[in-house]
């Protein structure tokens, strides 16, 4: 291989990288919003809260199925991805300003955004 076939190569890679996270944030927002809407008791109050805590679940994720190899679903994962996925949701309020949600909601936030999110097409885990 040429050095320019492996340097359009390198980035096209980059680039289908940077869309996949750019989707993933978009995606985690839709099913976020979606998810505070419905569970009472889960709030968040303005367009910036809800990217910072795209943000911050995704990240949140991503550290999880790094470390641990299990990702945070309510979904696919049983009830260890279950109870992972109401802990990253109740947690993320200690990083977002604008962004609460009580044990409660978080459960029952855990299971709305486990039937929104298989619901919207995306990469399923």
């Amino acid at each position: 291989m040429s050095n320019n076939q492996t340097d359009t190569q390198t980035r096209s890679n980059t680039t289908n990288m940077v869309w996949q996270i750019v989707g993933r944030l978009i995606t985690a927002a839709i099913v976020l919003a979606i998810t505070a809407f419905f569970t009472p008791g889960f709030r968040i109050n303005s367009f910036w809260a809800l990217a910072a805590a795209a943000i911050v679940l995704t990240i949140i994720d991503y550290l999880i199925t790094k470390f641990t190899g299990l990702h945070a679903s309510s979904f696919g994962k049983g009830f260890v991805g279950f109870v992972l996925s109401a802990v990253v949701l109740y947690v993320t309020q200690y990083f977002v300003a604008g962004y609460t949600v009580s044990w409660v909601a978080a459960i029952i936030g855990a299971i709305v955004y486990g039937v929104v999110d298989y619901f919207i097409p995306g990469e399923q885990q």
